[in-house]
């Protein structure tokens, strides 16, 4: 039986995945900083698979995917027992978006050790963070290929369910290494942020 999916955060992406998650064949819950009725209409748009609950509901289901605005994390510590708690990070650290998309100063941290101090004990993986949800709500199957999505981790059981679900929802998974070596390379302002590949 699939793992259920919680995910906070309502916004683009967080919605984007959630439907090809649905469309997989997983329970996923979306969640926002409100509550599950403000989300009505918009599940009804994501497929069967998908409902609504507060983000203290998403943050006790199997997996986590965060996908919360930068300012919301201080949220986080008090939603659940983080401990062991498998994350996915598709946050990215924007203070502003269009038209400056101002960048949080992280200091010598990546986005996700940032993320990680806030979840004490989660074993994170960072991905669907590198493409606007315009690229990740298209077909992954493109041509004769597939899209890449790239994640980061330090967590070996973490990031193989986590490549399962990105092959399982139709792209190709690339493991770029550690938080702090992939991380930094992925996460917004990073060397392969933006950048959308197919593997032929």
């Amino acid at each position: 039986m699939k793992k259920t999916i919680g995910i906070i955060g309502a916004g683009m992406i967080a919605k984007t995945i959630a439907a090809h998650l649905a469309k997989a064949g997983y329970s996923v819950t979306l969640s926002n900083s409100r509550d599950a009725e403000s989300l009505k209409d918009v599940v009804a748009t994501l497929g069967e698979g998908v409902k609504a609950a507060t983000a203290i509901e998403a943050a006790k289901l199997d997996i986590v995917m965060l996908a919360l605005p930068w300012k919301s994390l201080a949220a986080l510590p008090s939603m659940t027992d983080w401990k062991g708690k498998h994350v996915i990070d598709a946050t990215n650290h924007f203070l502003t978006y269009q038209p400056d998309f101002k960048l949080a100063d992280l200091g010598d941290k990546t986005s996700s050790e940032i993320v990680q101090s806030y979840i004490d004990g989660a074993k994170i993986v960072k991905t669907f963070n590198t493409l606007s949800y315009k690229i990740v709500e298209k077909d992954p199957h493109e041509g004769n290929g597939r899209r890449v999505l790239f994640l980061s981790g330090d967590y070996a059981d973490v990031k193989n369910e986590s490549m399962e679900i990105i092959k399982s929802i139709g792209f190709v998974p690339i493991d770029l290494g550690s938080l702090a070596t992939g991380g930094r390379l992925q996460q917004a302002g990073g060397n392969l942020a933006g950048i959308n590949l197919i593997q032929i």
